[in-house]
């Protein structure tokens, strides 16, 4: 239920910050408090211990890689469909003031550069299946120290 439509979002720093939160109340909701070995007093795990306890990747990583799936699948698609021309059409128009919003596009490859999968053009990666799903799996689990 939460991760609902999550192929789409354009996360932000804020966003990430918030569903790691959540994630991290709800496993502590999971897991319940630990009592100390030296005081013997019942406390919240930390986030490190919840790490540890729960050994899957985290909520962002599986949104990251979801759109990383979905990127490829809308990558394969006929160039005539709706949703392979939002993804790749340029709009018209003048551009607003300031820095450009981060694009969904740009997450993408922002992803791509963090696992070192290649500084080409991602919808050419896509068309390799095998090779994409990889890349899927790589930023699912990608761990950052």
């Amino acid at each position: 239920m939460v991760l609902y439509g999550c192929e789409t979002w354009s996360l932000t720093l804020w966003e990430e910050r918030r569903l790691r939160v959540f994630e991290n109340r709800a496993l502590r909701k999971v897991f319940g408090p630990k009592k100390g070995e030296v005081t013997g007093e019942w406390r919240k795990l930390h986030n490190e211990e919840l790490k540890d306890l729960y050994s899957l990747p985290s909520i962002v990583r599986v949104v990251k890689s979801r759109r990383m799936r979905w990127a490829g699948y809308v990558a394969r698609m006929r160039e005539d469909r709706g949703v392979h021309m939002v993804l790749v059409g340029k709009p018209e128009g003048k551009s607003l003031l300031g820095r450009p919003r981060r694009r969904w596009e740009d997450n993408i490859k922002m992803y791509l550069e963090e696992v070192g999968g290649g500084r080409g053009d991602w919808m050419e990666l896509a068309q390799d299946r095998d090779r994409w799903r990889a890349l899927v799996v790589t930023v699912r689990d990608f761990r950052v120290p």
